[in-house]
């Protein structure tokens, strides 16, 4: 069936009557062409992209040596599938990336098709390394939307409700916010409490010795781009060591860059036995990893881990080139760059406007928490929808995030260039006004 050039309102229509409404839709409007942060749809309309699918395009959209590397490995074939025939860019791509992750030890990786995916098999050779069956994630943490994930990710609505029940053994032990931090309390002060807390769920809720990987996002990306304090991030890391816990950084929306370093638990001094990785891997072809530890990801046996698609050929074609891109663009220090200039713009907005609070960012992973106003720190769900639909309707990607949906992320690619950046920031400001 070839693809007929319809109106947005037939396609539209189209939508409604033949994709479920639980896939829900930002943007309504429909994509015709893509490059570097722009979006331009069917009735010629342009929008700049602050969203990129979810963090998945640091190196922009349709990037000249990604799609090049496609073609070159579309041309030679699709998928002999890994578990039937092996080919090269599976043991090319697992090879670097065992390379670029931090840690001096044995490393392998594994691939897989989604970040979820990737999330659980990391939890199926903890288990295995360890022989317990215990799931430590934390509050306000996402992990994806597969019935082990789902139970591990805190928002009950939109990504749980209804969808139950949830695969036993899974915790979620406390995490720190910083900016709702009682105000009498000093930040050192907040988190040793925090600390100790995470000492205690131990005791109170399951105890180590049952535990067989803690799962921590370096930065929790839908429970609204929160930054742990090195400390914290280092004490659950020593917790790990102690117990033989294997402890995973979940890097699929932090990583390639995103937050001025190549993977942003290098921001932390801090070592995890594995690291998820998907998103921005492979430029938006379906790929994910999990990379880490050769004791622990060798420990399972031909045939135990893997799956039909996994490691797909022009997914892993694509990655290499989205690795090379980073490399030769220096796109982990144009992050930092980045994040500042959004910095800045939302610093201009917080003078103007007393609905703007807690402005936090890793690099170029930006975020601001709209609330009542600055005293009472409520958080603002209303007026965060309508600063992102008065984006999406005026040529602006935008998305929302946290707990309490109150919080707008930003996630621009990081080769958006000036002129596309400074589009972008005139109909954000806009939209706060």
């Amino acid at each position: 069936m070839t693809i007929s050039y319809l109106s947005t309102k037939e396609l539209q229509d189209k939508r409604k009557k033949y994709v479920p409404k639980g896939v829900s839709n930002g943007n309504l409007n429909i994509a015709h062409t893509a490059s570097g942060a722009t979006i331009s749809d069917i009735d010629q309309n342009e929008w700049i992209d602050f969203a990129g699918a979810i963090g998945t395009l640091n190196v922009g959209h349709s990037h000249p040596k990604v799609t090049a590397a496609v073609k070159e490995q579309v041309d030679k074939f699709l998928h002999p599938g890994f578990n039937v025939m092996m080919y090269e860019g599976y043991i090319a791509l697992a090879e670097k990336l065992c390379e670029i992750t931090p840690g001096n030890f044995d490393k392998q990786a594994i691939f897989f098709n989604s970040g979820a995916e990737a999330v659980e098999n990391a939890i199926k050779v903890s288990r295995r390394y360890t022989g317990r069956q215990a799931v430590v994630s934390f509050t306000r943490g996402y992990h994806g939307r597969t019935n082990l994930t789902m139970g591990m990710t805190s928002k009950v609505k939109p990504y749980k409700f209804g969808f139950g029940p949830f695969a036993p053994e899974i915790y979620q032990a406390p995490f720190p916010y910083l900016y709702h931090k009682p105000s009498e309390m000093t930040e050192e002060a907040y988190i040793d409490q925090k600390i100790e807390e995470f000492k205690d769920f131990f005791i109170a809720t399951v105890a180590p010795e049952t535990v067989s990987c803690v799962i921590m996002e370096p930065v929790q990306g839908e429970g609204g781009f929160i930054i742990p304090p090195k400390k914290f991030v280092q004490a659950v890391s020593d917790f790990c060591k102690e117990h033989g816990i294997v402890f995973v950084a979940d890097e699929i929306q932090t990583g390639f860059g995103r937050t001025g370093k190549l993977f942003a638990i290098d921001h932390f001094d801090v070592t995890p036995d594995l690291i998820t990785v998907s998103k921005s891997l492979a430029a938006g072809l379906p790929l994910s990893g999990v990379v880490g530890k050769s004791e622990i990801l060798n420990v399972a046996d031909p045939g135990e881990l893997g799956g039909t698609y996994a490691g797909s050929p022009v997914a892993c074609a694509a990655a290499l080139a989205v690795i090379n891109v980073i490399e030769e663009e220096n796109l982990v220090q144009k992050a930092e760059i980045l994040g500042q200039k959004i910095e800045t713009k939302l610093k201009e907005l917080y003078e103007k406007h007393d609905y703007v609070g807690d402005i936090r960012r890793l690099g170029a992973m930006v975020a601001v928490e709209i609330v009542e106003n600055r005293t009472n720190k409520v958080p603002n769900k209303i007026k965060t929808a309508e600063i992102v639909k008065y984006a999406n309707e005026n040529g602006l990607l935008l998305l929302s995030a946290g707990l309490k949906s109150n919080v707008i992320r930003f996630l621009a690619p990081l080769v958006i260039t000036e002129e596309e950046l400074s589009k972008g920031l005139s109909i954000l400001e806009k939209a706060f006004e």
